[in-house]
C-alpha cells in the first residue's frame, strides 16, 4: 500500500476521532468528510447506547453525548469487533479522568456491561451431576458466571436514585438453564465461597471449612449447616450446577 495513501487514512482517522482540533486532510471535500463523521459517531453512539441505557439515562443526553465524544477521541480502541467496544468504553471510564461526572460512573458502566459479559461467554457445559452431595463432592460452578465487587451499589443506582456515600456490594451475574442473565445481590462469606470454589475444585466442606478458619468462626458446626443450605440455594438459582465425585 502506498505510504501517502496510509498517512492519508491516517490524518483522515485522527480528524473523525477528533474533528474540533484535527483538520480535514486536503482534497477531500467537506460535505463527504461530514458524512463520515456522522456515521463514524452514530454507530459508535449505537453500541454504547445499547449497553448502558441507565448510564445514559442518569447523565442526560447532553453529557453523555459529550462523554462518548470524548471516548471516541481518547478511547484506545484496539478491536474490530463491535461486541467488544462496550468493554473498551467501561475501560476507558475506569482508567481516563473524566470531570465532572458521578464518581461512581464507572463501576455503574461495569455493571451493565457485565450484562453482555455473561451473555456472549462461549461456555462448555463441564460433567457434573446436578443432584450430587455439595458437600461430599466437588462443587461444580455455572461456567457463565461473574462474580463481582463493587463500593457502590451499582443495582440501585437510577433517575430516582443516586448514591451520595459508598456502600461496598456483592453481585454474581451468571447465565441461567434458559439463557437468560440473572443478577443476584450476595454477602461477602457467599462472594468469598464462590471464589474459593472458582479457584481451584473442592468439596463443599472443604471450602466452608476454610472460610471459617479464615473468620476464626467459634462454631464450625453452624457454620457448616449455614453453608450446605447456602449451596443448595446457590445450585436452585442456577449459581452452581451440582457436583463431581
Amino acid at each position: 500500500m502506498p505510504a501517502g495513501f496510509q498517512q492519508f487514512q491516517h490524518d483522515f482517522a485522527a480528524h473523525l476521532r477528533d474533528p474540533r482540533r484535527i483538520a480535514c486532510p486536503r482534497g477531500l471535500p467537506a460535505r463527504r468528510a461530514g458524512v463520515y463523521r456522522e456515521l463514524v459517531f452514530n454507530n459508535l453512539c449505537g453500541v454504547v447506547d445499547k449497553c448502558f441505557p441507565v448510564c445514559r439515562a442518569v447523565l442526560g443526553e447532553t453529557r453523555w453525548r459529550r462523554l462518548c465524544r470524548g471516548f471516541l477521541r481518547d478511547g484506545a480502541l484496539h478491536t474490530p469487533w463491535f461486541r467488544e467496544i462496550p468493554q473498551e468504553f467501561v475501560r476507558y471510564l475506569g482508567a481516563t479522568p473524566v470531570p465532572r461526572l458521578p464518581c461512581w460512573l464507572a463501576e455503574l458502566a461495569h455493571y451493565e456491561w457485565a450484562e453482555l459479559a455473561v451473555d456472549v461467554m462461549e461456555t462448555a457445559l463441564p460433567p457434573h451431576d446436578p443432584a450430587g452431595d455439595l458437600l461430599a463432592g466437588k462443587v461444580v460452578l455455572n461456567p457463565a458466571l461473574l462474580n463481582l465487587a463493587y463500593d457502590w451499589p451499582v443495582q440501585r443506582i437510577g433517575q430516582a436514585y443516586r448514591p451520595r456515600q459508598p456502600r461496598p456490594t456483592h453481585l454474581v451475574v451468571y447465565r441461567a438453564a434458559d439463557d437468560g442473565v440473572r443478577f443476584c445481590e450476595i454477602n461477602p462469606v457467599t462472594a468469598r465461597l464462590l471464589a474459593l470454589l472458582a479457584a481451584a475444585p473442592s468439596t463443599g466442606r472443604e471450602a466452608i471449612a476454610r472460610i471459617g478458619a479464615e473468620l476464626n468462626h467459634p462454631n464450625p458446626d453452624s457454620l457448616l449447616d449455614y453453608g450446605r443450605q447456602l449451596l443448595a440455594d446457590l445450585r436452585r438459582q442456577g449459581i452452581l450446577l451440582g457436583s463431581t465425585s
